[in-house]
């Protein structure tokens, strides 16, 4: 009885979250007849793992716990507007070979295998999800990076278009793959990496540890991508 329930919770919450999803997708047109064009596998990266938990929010909340929930949301997202997907990772761990044994040699492993995980998916498109920090507590928003390539610098400029749905105060602009983005350095499809806020300004980390805006940010991110072929 306890797991039909729990199944049953799990339906209604995916239905209430892709009815938001439509509401907030309404201004983008014949979505459904667009899908069928989509012939792409989004493969969704949740930034770091395991012993690598990435930046830190105000209140202790690790960014890669953070990235892994909007990664989740995100999937249950574009699997209900039938968008094929791929999670990189779906628990708290990294992805790192077993021969690997300091912090820094699993880190290189696991962007490695991300990569390789990436670069094996036929039709790829990657959405690497990750958070901001910085020394200074001012920055604040969302902001998408991308690959060196005309689709990904595309896909970013509709992404970041979308991200900015979050706070309309937000100013940034998406930005070229700097040559310390290791993931979106090594893949060969179109690879965007969006930073949800910064976890070192108030009121971004006061937001992006609540289940609520992390469905807002995986919300704009689905919008992103079906918004590729419009």
């Amino acid at each position: 009885m306890r797991r039909g329930f729990a199944g049953f919770m799990a339906v209604m919450i995916l239905l209430a979250v892709g009815a938001a999803a439509w509401f907030m997708l309404r201004g983008t047109e014949d979505v459904f007849l667009r899908l069928e064009a989509h012939r792409y596998t989004v493969v969704i990266d949740a930034g770091h793992g395991g012993a690598d938990g990435g930046a830190t929010a105000l209140n202790g909340m690790l960014e890669s716990g953070i990235n892994l929930e909007i990664a989740k949301k995100t999937d249950l997202l574009m699997r209900f507007y039938g968008i094929k997907t791929v999670m990189v990772r779906t628990e708290d761990v990294s992805i790192h070979d077993g021969s690997a044994v300091t912090l820094s040699e699993m880190k290189r492993s696991d962007l490695s295998n991300r990569a390789k995980l990436v670069n094996a998916t036929p039709d790829a498109v990657l959405v690497s999800i990750h958070q901001n920090s910085f020394t200074q507590s001012q920055y604040f928003g969302a902001q998408v990076f991308y690959a060196d390539d005309d689709a990904s610098k595309a896909l970013a400029e509709i992404m970041q278009a979308r991200m900015l749905s979050l706070d309309r105060e937000n100013t940034r602009k998406t930005q070229a793959a700097s040559a310390d983005l290791y993931l979106l350095q090594n893949v060969s499809c179109p690879a965007v990496l969006v930073e949800c806020g910064f976890l070192s300004n108030p009121k971004d980390s006061a937001n992006l540890v609540t289940a609520p805006y992390q469905t807002k940010a995986a919300m704009a991110i689905t919008a992103g991508v079906l918004a590729i072929n419009s």
